[in-house]
């Protein structure tokens, strides 16, 4: 019996060892994953800002074409709301037409 026991622990600190790396191993990959998905987190938070930034830009130049008949702060107010994903363009009536005041009959 106690030639059996010896044994036992002979073998358990290998497959205690062989545990550890599997674990270590697994740790270390989710560690990169985590590395990895911040990376790409903060990569693609610029491209909202860049939309936003084209966007307002888009806003300016359609005021600057249309004057007093283009509502530049609300088309502006449009890209923050939606995040850019409605990005005006001043030669395409149907994005900007909710930006157009009607000409007044006087």
């Amino acid at each position: 019996m106690g030639s059996s026991v010896n044994i036992r622990q002979t073998i358990d600190p290998f497959t205690s060892a062989s545990r550890n790396l599997a674990a270590m191993k697994i740790s270390n990959e989710l560690c990169l994953l985590f590395i990895v998905g911040i990376i790409t987190m903060v990569i693609a938070m610029p491209a909202d800002g860049n939309r936003i930034g084209t966007c307002i830009r888009n806003c300016a130049q359609c005021k600057k074409m249309f004057g007093p008949y283009f509502e530049g702060q609300l088309c502006a107010d449009t890209c923050v709301k939606f995040k850019g994903k409605m990005i005006p363009d001043c030669e395409d009536a149907d994005s900007i037409a909710p930006f157009i005041v009607p000409l007044e009959n006087e």
